[in-house]
């Protein structure tokens, strides 16, 4: 054996031992989810989360269904309810009627880098306890809904992921669950929701209320870059032009327009749509809520009152 071949081994070695303990660190938290619903039979994966028996999954896995059947590789097999879904971040939160395995160890996406090793468990195509590795191709995507919105900050992964794995957890090599896999946009692009500090206050309020209420404005726009002579009086060289006001909305209401240049709002400054998505949560709903546009060649502050998103 050439020291090359030894040192490509020895490398494999280290890899295979990474991806072997982290099997064996998630694999008895993960369940094969049953899921039975007037519209028919489905599957995907779902992750013990709490000791208590509270579990994680995919929006979309569970659709309508208000309970299924998780599975486990120790046999252990038990109902569980659907406590609460949110279709804008693809999460769902249930509740087992019986004991579960250990929960697994919640990671946190914001540490994760490009060309990290994660690995993805789950029960592709009905295939329980399956493991697939790869590495985090990107950080940052965007995953839209079917409703329009769309998920932030989506972890794409090259770790092979198929039908039944959504709901499923995406660890890093300590183990810890980063991200929960969602979708497959291609051969070798796979995609995950985060774990991250948006996604722990999703989880809160969907074990404690069954769902997560949101604010709404009404407008949708561009990132558009401000011209040069405009940026030295703004402070900023990038904003969100308005392109559509829904009639009858909070923004209408409040008289922000179409072509108008958001800025900032409620003193934190924007230049997308996801940014202002972002500040559109719960304690901003019917409270007055200041925006900074560029109209007409002038500053204007605008006073809007969010509502409750209610379309969801």
């Amino acid at each position: 054996m050439t020291e090359d071949s030894s040192r490509d081994d020895d490398a494999l070695d280290a890899y295979s031992s990474v991806v072997i303990a982290v099997a064996r660190t998630v694999l008895p938290s993960v369940a094969s989810l049953a899921v039975r619903t007037s519209r028919g039979d489905g599957g995907g994966s779902a992750s013990v989360i709490t000791p208590d028996g509270y579990m994680l999954t995919s929006a979309h896995v569970v659709a309508t269904a208000k309970s299924a059947d998780a599975g486990f590789s120790d046999g252990t097999s038990v109902r569980v309810d659907v406590v609460g879904r949110d279709v804008l971040s693809d999460l769902a939160v249930l509740k087992a009627r019986g004991p579960v395995p250990p929960p697994v160890t919640m990671g946190r996406a914001e540490d994760l880098r490009v060309g990290q090793l994660v690995v993805a468990v789950g029960n592709p195509l009905g295939l329980a306890g399956s493991v697939t590795a790869g590495i985090v191709s990107g950080l940052g995507r965007s995953l839209p809904t079917r409703n329009g919105r769309v998920v932030d900050e989506v972890i794409q992964t090259d770790a092979a992921l198929n039908p039944g794995n959504s709901g499923g957890a995406l660890a890093d090599s300590r183990g810890h669950m980063v991200g929960v896999s969602t979708a497959v946009a291609g051969v070798g692009l796979g995609l995950a929701v985060p774990v991250n500090d948006s996604t722990h206050r999703i989880i809160a309020s969907l074990m404690s209320t069954g769902r997560v209420r949101r604010a709404w404005l009404g407008i949708a726009g561009a990132h558009v870059p401000v011209a040069p002579a405009v940026a030295s009086k703004l402070g900023t060289t990038n904003g969100l032009q308005i392109a559509s006001v829904v009639p009858g909305s909070p923004a209408a209401e409040a008289g922000l327009r179409r072509g108008d240049i958001v800025l900032s709002v409620d003193g934190h400054n924007v230049v997308t749509a996801t940014a202002i998505q972002k500040l559109m949560v719960e304690d901003a709903i019917a409270r007055r809520i200041e925006m900074t546009v560029w109209r007409n060649g002038a500053l204007v502050d605008v006073l809007v009152v969010p509502r409750e998103l209610t379309n969801t």
